[in-house]
Parts: structure tokens; C-alpha cells; sequence
């Protein structure tokens, strides 16, 4: 085999994507499928269990440092149960922050896709909204907005649905500029196609890629995002419960019963650490330049 023979084999390879995921994206995805199936399993825990109260067992440690195996990871500062509120506070967050993001990529990509398929003054006031977007402290808007209208939960979705919509668009938009170009939609157009069948049966798959890695990559800021807000007060309110309500109710007892306030930080900071990282990880794979 001739030195340039063995050079293209070897470059074809490297162009390849991995057929193997690595250890830490199959650890993330255990990590986020675990937090699933404890999201589901809040809904065989009654709401009771996560409010009602004793204060004859209030502080007690989890099972590890001397608790009782009744409450595996201890009680909080009312003597509720650690574990049925984390339980009902994985699926409150998770819900938050998936249908959050959701909101964000729809709303973006329709505004990308309608900017680069009407261009000219629209284009122009969809980058404008974009630009200020961009500019604007998106955490104080969110303060404001939940503060003034009140944190009922479905408001609440739709405020933190807005994060982060102006990177879908600007990815919808460049993505959708460039594709125009391609021979399938001159061929599409050609047959008879019409714009909504061309930009949704056609161009969108072929799109569909880059919006994916956003979508797990902006994942993460979300979730943040949500238990910053409930951490404040100002997201999900009693007797509802979220990571961030847990977060911020611990922070007084860091001192004499540090559990309260550990346990669902360690959680939030495993959880966006784990989708970060099968974002990082897809976005290697579905590049078609790397």
C-alpha cells in the first residue's frame, strides 16, 4: 500500500465520528436518567409526606451520620423529611427547566427561520429583539417580571422560557440562510413546493442538528436559572418545593445542619454538570467539521 493510500485511509478515519461514548457522557446520562426516574417517583410520594411537619424530629442528620433509616437523608428545619422534598423538588425543577427550554427553542428557531426566510425589514426588527436580548441582564428582567406579576408556576415556566431564546435564533437564522442555498431546496422548490413545506419538511431536519446541541448546551443555564430565582424567593413558592426553594431554606442552618442545603446544591451542580457535558459531546459528534 502506497504511503498516500495509507494517508487518505488514515484521514478517513479521523473523520469518522466514535461509535463509543465516552465514560463521562455515559455517566452523565446515568446521572440525568437517575434524576428522571426520581423525578417519576415523586408521584408515588404523597404530598403529605414532603409538609407534614414534626419538630420533635426537626435537624435530624441523614442515616449516614447517625440519622434513623426512617429519614435517610435527615430532616429539614420543620422535621419534614429530606428525602420525599428532594423528590418532589428534582421533578419540579426538571419540569421547569425542560419545558423552559422548550419554550426558548421554539420561540427562537420560528423567529431564526421566519428572519432568514423573510429577510428585509423583518430580519432587521427579529436581530434588533435579538440584540437586546443579548444586552439586557436577563436574570434582573426575570426578578422583575416574577415580582410583579407573582410566582404562580405556569408564569413562572414562560418567564424562564425566554431565557436564552436569541442563541436559538441567531443559529436558526445563519443555519437557514446557508441551507437556502442547497440544491434540495431548489429541487424541492422546483416540483412545487411551497415555502411552509420547504422550511418545515426540509430545511428544519437538515437543521435540526445544531438546534439539538443548543438545546442541550442551554439546558444547564435553565436550570440554574430556575433555582436562582426560587433560591431568591422569588421562583416556585411554599408549599410547592424546588431545588433552589431547598437551596435557600439551608442556608441559615449551614452551620448545624449543613444536609439541608448540601445535598440538593450537590444534586444541582451534578445535574448541569452532566448536561454540559452530553451537550460538549454532541456538539463534537454532530459537527460535520470537527
Amino acid at each position: 500500500m502506497t504511503s498516500s493510500r495509507l494517508a487518505d485511509l488514515q484521514v478517513t478515519e479521523a473523520r469518522q465520528p466514535a461509535r463509543t461514548l465516552p465514560a463521562s457522557v455515559w455517566i452523565a446520562v446515568g446521572w440525568l436518567a437517575l434524576l428522571l426516574v426520581l423525578g417519576l417517583a415523586a408521584g408515588l410520594v404523597t404530598p403529605e409526606n414532603a409538609l407534614n411537619s414534626n419538630l420533635r424530629n426537626r435537624l435530624l442528620p441523614p442515616v449516614f451520620f447517625g440519622g434513623s433509616i426512617e429519614h435517610v437523608f435527615g430532616t429539614d428545619q420543620l422535621g419534614r423529611d429530606m428525602l420525599a422534598r428532594l423528590l418532589l423538588s428534582i421533578k419540579t425543577s426538571l419540569l421547569v427547566a425542560f419545558f423552559g427550554t422548550v419554550i426558548g427553542a421554539v420561540l427562537g428557531t420560528f423567529l431564526g427561520m421566519l428572519a432568514a426566510a423573510c429577510r428585509g425589514i423583518v430580519d432587521d426588527f427579529i436581530m434588533m429583539l435579538v440584540d437586546v436580548q443579548a444586552a439586557l441582564p436577563f436574570i434582573i428582567v426575570a426578578m422583575a417580571v416574577v415580582a410583579f406579576f407573582g410566582g404562580e408556576f405556569w408564569l413562572f415556566v414562560a418567564v424562564v422560557g425566554l431565557f436564552g431564546w436569541e442563541r436559538y435564533a441567531r443559529i436558526a437564522r445563519g443555519v437557514t440562510i446557508a441551507a437556502q442555498e442547497e440544491p434540495y431546496v431548489a429541487a424541492v422548490r422546483h416540483i412545487g413546493g411551497g415555502s411552509l413545506r420547504v422550511y418545515v419538511l426540509h430545511i428544519l431536519p437538515n437543521i435540526s442538528s445544531a438546534l439539538i446541541v443548543a438545546f442541550t448546551l442551554n439546558f444547564p443555564e435553565t436550570l440554574l436559572l430556575e433555582t436562582t430565582l426560587s433560591f431568591l424567593g422569588l421562583g416556585i413558592q411554599p408549599p410547592d418545593t424546588s431545588l433552589g426553594t431547598m437551596l435557600g431554606e439551608g442556608r441559615e442552618y449551614l452551620a448545624n445542619a449543613w444536609w439541608i442545603a448540601v445535598i440538593p446544591g450537590l444534586i444541582i451542580a451534578f445535574a448541569s454538570l452532566a448536561a454540559s457535558l452530553i451537550g460538549d459531546w454532541l456538539r463534537d459528534a454532530l459537527d460535520s467539521k470537527s
